[in-house]
Formats: structure tokens, sequence, C-alpha cells
């Protein structure tokens, strides 16, 4: 099947990279509290597609989860 072509522990490597990266991180201002909650909803999203065994969307969210955090980052609303 198409949602067994993405390794599952490939998903689980960048999921808990990032959580270990969220746990240093703060918000820098109001609109940062609201980027990591969107964050961590996907957190919650890749966790649940991964216990579905839907490895295509698992991987969706968790890349876009990255794309939100690196974005934080470098807009400064995200800090260490």
């Amino acid at each position: 099947m198409v949602k067994d072509k993405i390794p599952k522990e490939l998903i689980e490597k960048w999921l808990n990279k990032l959580k270990k990266k969220m746990e240093n991180v703060k918000p820098a201002d109001k609109k940062g509290e609201e980027l990591l909650k969107n964050i961590q909803a996907y957190i919650i999203d890749t966790e649940h597609f991964l216990d579905q065994g839907d490895y295509i969307r698992a991987w969706e969210a968790i890349s876009f989860d990255w794309g939100l955090f690196e974005a934080g980052e470098d807009l400064k609303v995200l800090k260490d």
C-alpha cells in the first residue's frame, strides 16, 4: 500500500527531534503563543496518524510542523 512507502522510523525520528526542540522554546509574543499551540496540535496529529498506520499523513503533518517551527524561529516569534 502507498501508506507504507514512508518508513515509520523516519517519521518518529523527526517527531522526536521536534519534541526535543520544543522543550526549550518559548514564545516571544502573542503570535509566538498562537504558533506554539498550532505546532502542538500538529504534533498530536502526527502521533494520531502514526497510531493509525497512515504514514503519508503523518509525514505531511510532521513536515508542515517543522515548517511552522522554523518560520517561527526565523520571524523571531519563537526563541530558545
